[in-house]
């Protein structure tokens, strides 16, 4: 155990406050880059992000199919940095997401995307960074300091910023009031107690993490983090993929860690829970629904987009923990840094 607080530990109290900065300070850019959209009618939507980043943009997907019934895409930035392919983009927008704005094979793709004719959308930790430079419109999200290597606060002011986009782009008020909601609501879900996990996977090595929907996103993420502050081999499926293949592993007290959030997907997620229980698994739940998968506690809120964020803020302040009682330094993750710039 180590007799200090972590940076991470800090980054995950301040997320709350973090929220709230970024309500009250970036509606201004955000208003201007919705009436865009409203204008252009973009018959597509097109992401350019990596890592972290790029989890929270899978969240955006599914939140505008979802909201504005928009398709959305996912661009790999080597089409441009690599490859010099400048796509076909005149009825498009793009939106890139990046902390720090720096990686330069995103700003080529946002750049590119720019030249291809669409309306470009950053949003960063850094509004003078290159990437704010190459786009028509730039959405600090407000998330101040980040410096533990492992990506958290800046995670999710970057998916609450796309969903402030979202809200005012579409007139949804029903969404804008449930962000609003959102730092409360972080407040309860950092103290969600899930040490029954913890002491579970102590001294495993790999686990599936389970998702669907918007939950999917957050479930990448959270495999993202098990690798990185905790050296466990986590993997994320979709809870409807996990069954065509990948459950062959699950054999007896193999950890699964299944997050359902409360929408449509939930019936689903609990039933393929409960359905590894009975092949031998060792599940858990973020839901009192599955019968026989172990529940964790979770923090509901009254919106589906805003449900998953409350998994994944919970999950965070888990996980900090957990890498702490394994004995690593969740500030510092072996071969990583909190810069990382490709080409």
């Amino acid at each position: 155990m180590f007799d200090f607080q972590t940076k991470m530990r800090r980054e995950i109290e301040d997320i709350p406050d973090a929220l709230q900065r970024l309500l009250d300070s970036a509606l201004p850019v955000i208003k201007d880059a919705a009436d865009e959209l409203r204008r252009t009618n973009p018959a597509v939507i097109c992401t350019i992000a990596r890592g972290s980043s790029d989890h929270a943009a899978s969240f955006l997907k599914y939140a505008i199919e979802l909201t504005a019934r928009v398709p959305v895409a996912s661009l790999g930035p080597s089409i441009n940095s690599i490859y010099g392919v400048d796509l076909k983009l005149n009825s498009g927008a793009c939106i890139a997401i990046s902390q720090s704005g720096k990686s330069p094979d995103i700003t080529a793709m946002a750049q590119s995307a720019r030249t291809g004719g669409a309306c470009t959308i950053a949003i960063t930790n850094e509004s003078q960074s290159p990437l704010a430079n190459v786009c028509n419109h730039t959405i600090n999200i407000q998330a101040g300091k980040e410096e533990s290597v492992a990506a958290t606060k800046t995670f999710l002011t970057s998916i609450v910023s796309g969903l402030l986009l979202l809200g005012h782009w579409q007139h949804d008020q029903r969404l804008l009031d449930g962000l609003q909601r959102l730092p409360e609501q972080a407040k309860k879900a950092i103290e969600c107690d899930w040490s029954e996990l913890t002491r579970r996977l102590l001294r495993e090595d790999a686990l599936y993490v389970l998702g669907r929907g918007p939950s999917f996103a957050i479930a990448n993420e959270v495999a993202l983090k098990f690798k990185e502050t905790c050296q466990i081999q986590g993997e994320a499926f979709s809870s409807a993929e996990v069954l065509h293949g990948p459950v062959s592993i699950v054999a007896a007290h193999y950890p699964v860690l299944a997050l359902a959030a409360r929408d449509l997907s939930e019936p689903s997620i609990c039933d393929v829970a409960d359905d590894l229980v009975s092949r031998g698994g060792d599940v858990f739940a973020t839901s009192s629904n599955a019968r026989l998968a172990t529940p964790l506690p979770h923090v509901a809120t009254d919106h589906p987009l805003t449900d998953p964020l409350m998994l994944a803020i919970s999950f965070y302040a888990f996980i900090e923990q957990l890498a702490r009682l394994r004995g690593f330094d969740p500030d510092k993750p072996r071969n990583l840094k909190k810069v990382t710039e490709t080409v």
